[in-house]
């Protein structure tokens, strides 16, 4: 029962945000993931860094990890907000 009730509240605020035209990654706070080439990730509203090395950097997203893999991997900046990783990227997994 409690769960068609969350079922029936997501369907409604779903609704709403799409009749109000509201960007999606503002209002469930999702990390969004930008891909240049296979060069560079630029990826926003993440949460943390988990692991760090030239050949995998893992993410913490709101609902899933996100593991950029390649090689010469390099955080060029990180804020609060937003995070650049330059290298050779050859494959990025959300983890859920």
């Amino acid at each position: 029962m409690m769960t068609t009730i969350k079922m029936k509240l997501q369907k409604k605020k779903e609704i709403i945000i799409s009749s109000l035209q509201l960007p999606k990654d503002i209002v469930y706070h999702a990390a969004v993931v930008t891909i240049l080439g296979n060069r560079d990730v630029h990826i926003e509203n993440y949460r943390g860094i988990l692991e760090y090395s030239n050949k995998t950097i893992v993410i913490q997203a709101k609902d899933c990890k996100i593991c950029i893999c390649g090689s010469n991997l390099l955080i060029q900046y990180y804020t609060n907000e937003d995070m650049k990783v330059s290298g050779k990227i050859s494959g990025i997994q959300y983890i859920y």
